[in-house]
């Protein structure tokens, strides 16, 4: 019974650790790689139709109350009740106001906006997209740009992503790259994806 048991935890385990990779394995935004520096790189992408909600509150419950709202618009709530492949990544995108210091926090407090969206299926335009039923859920058209990307695994908390979002600033500024915007924070795997296996990335407009 012992022997059974082990091997019963060890299948359910193995499950478990398999079930996010293989669940992430979904579409994914096309990009050209024009560089590569380590763990970070300059992207091309195309243009592609975004699906997004505003939401406010901190970042984490911000995230969750996003990807709810955009994740029922593709199951079906939306006109005529059609759904729409899943892609990846689920992105995140901070409007809150960040003090002038050093190092610069993007802690998110009750007052900071969240923009989270969705990539839409590279094969669907606006006039093939059913129209969302919740008015939170807006669809937008995102023109081609290029992107200073940094990947990373494990968890993405809002301390790494200061970190890492720091980390591309200074690369830009040593690179006599212009950026623009706030950063964009994009998660590839289901949530139970245990960490070591987690892609995360942050990203930067390149002018």
């Amino acid at each position: 019974m012992l022997v059974w048991l082990v091997v019963v935890v060890g299948v359910v385990a193995a499950a478990g650790i398999a079930a996010g990779p293989i669940m992430s394995r979904v579409e994914q935004p096309k990009y050209e790689l024009v560089e590569r520096a380590g763990s970070i790189e300059i992207r091309n992408y195309s243009e592609m139709i975004l699906a997004e909600a505003k939401v406010s509150g901190e970042r984490e419950p911000a995230i969750q109350e996003g990807f709810r709202l955009i994740a029922a618009y593709i199951f079906g709530a939306n006109k005529p009740n059609k759904t729409i492949a899943m892609t990846a990544p689920v992105q995140q995108e901070g409007k809150q106001k960040i003090a002038m210091t050093a190092p610069v926090s993007q802690q998110a407090d009750e007052n900071d906006l969240w923009i989270i969206r969705f990539v839409m299926p590279a094969n669907r335009t606006l006039d093939t997209l059913p129209q969302p039923n919740d008015p939170r859920v807006t669809l937008h058209p995102q023109p081609a740009r290029r992107m200073l990307v940094v990947r990373f695994s494990g968890l993405a908390t809002g301390a790494i992503i200061e970190t890492k979002t720091a980390e591309l600033r200074n690369y830009a500024s040593g690179h006599n790259l212009k950026t623009t915007g706030e950063a964009l924070a994009a998660f590839y795997n289901p949530p139970w994806t245990l960490p070591i296996f987690r892609r995360n990335e942050i990203m930067l407009q390149i002018n």
